[in-house]
C-alpha cells in the first residue's frame, strides 16, 4: 500500500471510532464512514472528527483500510454487509478489513471467513484502552494468518498516521489471537468491576448497614481496592449497555477454552451489566452504587 496518506474507513463513529478517526485526520488521512441511520450524536462526533460520509459502495471503491469498531453483536453482520458492497463495487480498491471489535476468537474467525475467496485481506485486532486523546494512545493488538506477515507489517505502518499497533507474532499466533488477548484483558479488568458492583449491591440488599460496614472495612484493610471502586463504578455506568455483549463474548471464549462451568462467571457479569443498564439513569441499583461511591470518597478524604 502507498506510503502517502491512506484513505481509511471507520465504522462507526462511536466514542472510540470517532476519536481514532480524529487522530487519523489530524495526520492528514482521509477518513470515511457511513452515517445512514446513525444518531444525531454520532453524526456530530463524525463531523467533529473530520470524517466524510460515504456509502459502503463508495468505501469499497476508495478505502485502503476498513476498521470495524462496533458493538460485538454487530461485528459479523457488518462484515457480511460490507462484503456484499465490496462484491458489487467496481472498480475495487486494494483493501484490508480490520475487525477491532471485542469478540471471542471464534467470532473473529467467523468474521474472517466472510472474506474467504475474495481480494479483501483480514486483520484480527483487539483494542486495549480508552479512546485516544492528546498524549494517550490505546493499543491495537493485531494478528493475521501466518502467511500474511506483510499485511501485518503494513498495519503496523499506520503508526506513522497515529495508530499504536502491537503485533502478535510467534508460536501459534494467527487470526483469533488478538481477540483472545482482548478477551483476557477485558475479562480481568471489567470482570473485577463486575465483581465489585455485584458485592456492593448484594451487601446493600442485606442491609444498608452491611454496605457501610463493608466500605469501612475496605478502607481499613484494602484501601487501594476502595479507591478503585470510587473510579471503576462511575466509569462503568454509562458503558454498561456495551459491556453486556462483551461479557457474553468473553463467556464464549472461556467456554471454548475451559468448559461450561467456568463460562458462567462472565455470563453472570453480562446479566449484571444488563441489570445496571435497565436501572439507568436513576433506578434503585444505580442510586445505591452512586451513594456508595459518594460515601467512599468521603471516607477516603476524611480518613474515617
Amino acid at each position: 500500500m502507498s506510503s502517502s496518506a491512506p484513505t481509511i474507513a471507520i465504522i462507526a463513529p462511536g466514542g472510540m471510532g470517532a476519536a481514532v478517526a480524529h487522530r487519523f485526520t489530524k495526520s492528514g488521512c482521509t477518513v470515511l464512514t457511513t452515517l445512514e441511520g446513525r444518531s444525531p450524536a454520532s453524526i456530530e462526533r463524525a463531523n467533529a472528527a473530520g470524517m466524510e460520509d460515504a456509502s459502503l459502495a463508495v468505501i469499497a471503491q476508495r478505502a485502503s483500510w476498513v476498521l470495524s469498531i462496533l458493538p460485538p453483536s454487530s461485528a459479523l453482520s457488518f462484515a457480511e454487509q460490507f462484503k456484499k458492497a465490496y462484491d458489487d463495487a467496481s472498480p475495487k480498491s486494494k483493501l484490508a478489513f480490520v475487525d477491532c471489535n471485542a469478540v471471542s476468537p471464534e467470532t473473529a474467525k467467523r468474521v474472517a471467513r466472510v472474506f474467504d475467496g475474495s481480494a479483501v485481506r483480514f486483520v484480527d485486532a483487539g483494542i486495549v484502552g480508552g479512546p485516544p486523546t492528546d498524549g494517550y494512545d490505546p493499543a491495537f493488538y493485531a494478528s493475521v494468518d501466518p502467511g500474511d506477515s506483510e499485511l501485518l507489517d503494513q498495519f503496523i505502518a499506520l503508526g506513522k498516521w497515529g495508530l499504536r499497533v502491537m503485533p502478535l507474532r510467534g508460536e501459534g499466533a494467527g487470526v483469533g489471537d488478538a481477540s483472545a488477548l482482548k478477551m483476557s484483558y477485558a475479562g480481568m479488568t471489567k470482570g473485577v468491576t463486575g465483581l465489585i458492583t455485584t458485592m456492593v449491591l448484594a451487601a446493600h440488599k442485606s442491609s444498608p448497614a452491611t454496605a457501610q460496614a463493608l466500605m469501612h472495612e475496605l478502607h481499613d484493610s484494602q484501601p487501594a481496592f476502595l479507591e478503585r471502586i470510587t473510579k471503576g463504578i462511575p466509569s462503568m455506568l454509562p458503558k454498561a449497555y456495551r459491556w453486556v455483549g462483551e461479557m457474553e463474548e468473553i463467556s464464549s471464549f472461556v467456554r471454548d477454552g475451559l468448559g461450561e462451568g467456568e463460562a458462567h462467571i462472565h455470563q453472570g457479569f453480562a446479566h449484571l451489566y444488563e441489570r445496571i443498564e435497565k436501572s439507568l439513569p436513576d433506578g434503585e441499583d444505580v442510586a445505591v452504587l452512586k451513594q456508595f461511591v459518594k460515601d467512599a470518597k468521603a471516607v477516603i478524604r476524611d480518613g474515617k
